[in-house]
């Protein structure tokens, strides 16, 4: 089968490997789509922990059941399913175990023509969305929708400010908290993003390379929630914008540390900082059953053909990228 393997530092190609064998409790997915992280170009280049050489990348992945390995599980059989990445999240819903990882490193994954998984890591797709959208989900979708309703405590009505829009976090952000009923608000570098976060329903916008921070949160009378993955020095600006009893959470640090954070404001005003990363299994659930419930399609950015897909790594990080980059297989 064709596979995109990491095959030493910085190197990606796709090979043809072994297709899969089963072991109890695993099922054989014939891949239809995958997607593209932030992640994957981070494991190409070594910013990731238990890196393996000559593994298969991918986390993201929606197919058909082709084989299971134990006859209890047959009924999967032919099924359409959106994959599960969590491996190993835990008993503890607040926080991951010491074990868990994601799929895709160590544990080969979705960038293949097939991918063997724990049949309990299969959810039936949902029935609005082809693969090329269910292929968008998993990571982002995840992340985003325990970023908003588990730490975030979002609620209708709420202004929420998601900054960076167009990455794939950012836009499921600003798609479920748009159905959930907030009035969201969107930041970026770009008039390009900007325009069509507006188009989608954003309340307002600001390009942060253009304008002052104090220009949007004057106007609009403060933010209750802020969904950021950058960090770096902006936080002190999201820390101003809040509401009293208002809520930073952040699920990454591309901007690294803040040079100072302004813990005056903070106490004051009772507002919290809040870390997050994926989420536990009961979310992917729930978050599915809101994607279905709403009704809500991933924004593709573009889709390509897997033979592709190795050339397509650096266009994650391109400025006019707005959504998910998909690939079919």
């Amino acid at each position: 089968m064709r596979a995109l393997v990491l095959t030493e530092p910085g190197k990606i190609e796709i090979k043809e490997m072994p297709k899969p064998t089963l072991s109890a409790g695993k099922a054989l997915v014939k891949i239809k789509a995958a997607a593209l992280n932030r992640r994957d170009d981070w494991i190409r280049e070594g910013k990731y922990p238990n890196i393996r050489y000559g593994g298969i990348l991918g986390s993201d992945g929606a197919g058909v059941v082709e084989e299971v390995f134990d006859e209890a599980d047959k009924e999967w059989v032919g099924k359409e399913v959106v994959i599960n990445p969590n491996i190993d999240w835990g008993p503890d819903m607040d926080t991951q175990s010491t074990k868990y990882t994601i799929l895709g490193m160590p544990v080969s994954g979705t960038f293949a023509e097939y991918v063997a998984v724990g049949v309990d890591r299969l959810h039936h797709k949902p029935f609005h969305l082809d693969f090329l959208q269910a292929a968008a989900l998993p990571l982002g979708g995840l992340t985003a929708f325990r970023a908003l309703f588990r730490k975030g405590s979002l609620r209708a009505g709420q202004n929420v400010l998601i900054s960076g829009f167009g990455g794939g976090v950012a836009q499921f952000a600003f798609l479920f908290a748009k159905a959930a009923g907030a009035n969201v608000y969107i930041s970026s570098g770009s008039d390009e993003k900007i325009e069509k976060a507006m188009k989608l329903g954003a309340r307002g916008a600001y390009n942060y390379k253009k304008s002052n921070f104090d220009d949007l949160w004057k106007t609009k009378g403060g933010f209750d929630l802020v969904i950021d993955s950058a960090g770096g020095d902006q936080l002190n600006n999201f820390i101003k914008m809040l509401r009293p009893q208002g809520k930073i959470v952040f699920y990454g640090a591309t901007n690294g540390l803040p040079a100072k954070i302004d813990l005056y404001r903070m106490f004051w005003n009772q507002l919290s900082l809040i870390g997050t990363t994926m989420g536990n299994d009961n979310e992917f659930n729930e978050m599915l059953a809101f994607i279905s419930q709403h009704q809500i399609r991933p924004i593709i950015d573009s889709i390509r053909p897997f033979s592709k897909i190795a050339e397509s790594f650096p266009d994650i990080t391109k400025p006019n990228k707005v959504g998910k980059i998909v690939f079919q297989v």
